[in-house]
């Protein structure tokens, strides 16, 4: 790999551009706006009034899709997923784990659940 090729990485990845360009276009392909420049300034803005505290981080998913997908992969109703069915979760929606809080084997339980899972989406947006 060229210098200038690897310095242009490291500048993206000190500024976490990787992660932000990527959840732009998750949002952009969830949501699919007629006008996706001007859907994408008015998402950074949402994110800049989030920060200040007036408002809510733009998200793919929110705490009712979230609770959704646990009772999906809770099938048998027992209550509690695993670890490593949250871990699966996050890996499949293209978010990171290395946050994650639980253990493979763990049991976790709906609110430990949707705690982990909606502080993972707005890991991101941290940039």
């Amino acid at each position: 790999m060229a210098a200038g090729e690897q310095q242009s990485r490291d500048y993206l990845e000190r500024h976490g551009l990787p992660a932000l360009f990527h959840r732009l276009a998750a949002l952009l392909l969830y949501h699919r706006p007629e006008r996706p420049r001007q859907f994408l300034i008015q998402t950074l803005e949402a994110v800049r009034a989030a920060r200040r505290g007036g408002a809510a981080m733009p998200a793919v998913l929110d705490e009712a899709d979230v609770e959704t997908m646990f009772r999906m992969m809770d099938a048998a109703g027992r209550g509690f997923v695993t670890g490593r069915q949250c871990r699966a979760a996050l890996e499949t929606l293209g978010l990171s784990t290395a946050e994650l809080r639980v253990w493979d084997e763990e049991e976790i339980g709906l609110a430990t659940f949707k705690e982990e899972m909606l502080k993972t989406l707005l890991e991101g947006w941290t940039v």
